[in-house]
């Protein structure tokens, strides 16, 4: 079958002066120097520690990305923190509240949180393999049995979205039923997953989702579900905070725009030579902000409340 590629505050006041006369009594007992925050300033936890958030897009997501952790670690010298957030939207306030230094976002959670004022610019996307560009698929799947044969037929039905921020699992594929004239909330039952394998998962079930949608590197781990429509999107960006010094951003960008899984392992980062690393990590391209402008352009048509917040 063809694929079709388609380009969403009087007891405080009383106790903020007996803190105070606290204070006056004892001197500069436990005074944050200026040297203090100078260490602490632009981090989320301190100048030693660089905290690198992601959404667990899978069950092996952590261990997807130790290689690349440690590899950032050793190269910057730095104790590098995992931040596993519960949902894209929990990344999103961590990146606006300053919580994150670097992260793996999708171009969705990236474009909603520096709407939101997230201080955040893309330094490169991951390609698992070689000659690839940046930009993997958003799937439209059914069970390998269904009757479903295009997008026109999810009307009605039960149909599993990964995250109301995701950007394959959600946002393309609310725009693609919008131009098939299907409401993504008023013309389906939605069903929200959480996770890509998730969704794939209950869409080859049959039984909670009738299809669903998920991004191309889950999918193709099942054999109970098929592809019926596809859509290119932007690949996911690994971004750094504009808070952090100068110097480490540089670093950052130095380490993380144009790297392949043979420079990180020929570094030493013996983690980086396995079957598992491998299939999520070819090397990094560079891609820049005006990268995401077709997302822009898709939450625009699509007026979908999560590119706002």
């Amino acid at each position: 079958m063809n694929l079709r590629a388609k380009n969403a505050s009087i007891a405080l006041a009383g106790a903020a002066l007996l803190a105070l006369g606290l204070s006056a009594c004892s001197g500069t007992a436990g005074a944050t120097t200026d040297e203090d925050s100078a260490t602490t300033a632009g981090y989320a936890v301190d100048a030693e520690t660089l905290v690198f958030g992601v959404v667990p897009d899978s069950a092996d997501t952590e261990t997807n990305y130790q290689p690349l952790m440690d590899y950032i670690a050793q190269e910057t010298g730095k104790t590098v923190e995992y931040h596993e957030s519960t949902d894209y939207a929990a990344l999103i306030e961590a990146a606006i509240a300053g919580k994150i230094d670097v992260a793996s976002f999708s171009g969705f959670t990236y474009v909603t949180a520096t709407n939101n004022g997230a201080e955040l610019t893309p330094i490169s996307s991951i390609v698992t393999e070689e000659g690839q560009e940046p930009g993997y698929f958003s799937q439209a799947i059914v069970p390998t049995a269904s009757d479903i044969e295009s997008l026109a037929d999810f009307a009605g039905k039960k149909v599993c979205f990964v995250d109301p921020s995701s950007t394959s699992g959600y946002l393309f594929p609310s725009y693609n039923l919008l131009e098939e004239g299907i409401d993504p909330e008023a013309d389906v039952t939605p069903v929200f997953a959480g996770k890509h394998d998730v969704s794939v998962q209950k869409t080859g079930e049959g039984v909670e989702c009738e299809a669903g949608f998920a991004e191309d590197s889950e999918v193709e781990k099942s054999d109970k579900v098929r592809v019926i429509e596809e859509t290119m999107v932007p690949g996911a960006p690994l971004v750094y905070s504009n808070t952090l010094p100068d110097d480490v951003k540089d670093q950052l960008v130095d380490i993380l725009a144009e790297v392949t899984i043979d420079d990180i392992i020929a570094s030493g980062v013996d983690s980086a030579d396995s079957d598992g690393f491998r299939s999520v990590f070819y090397e990094t391209k560079p891609v820049d902000d005006a990268y995401y402008d077709l997302i822009r352009d898709i939450c625009e048509k699509t007026d979908a409340t999560q590119c706002q917040g």
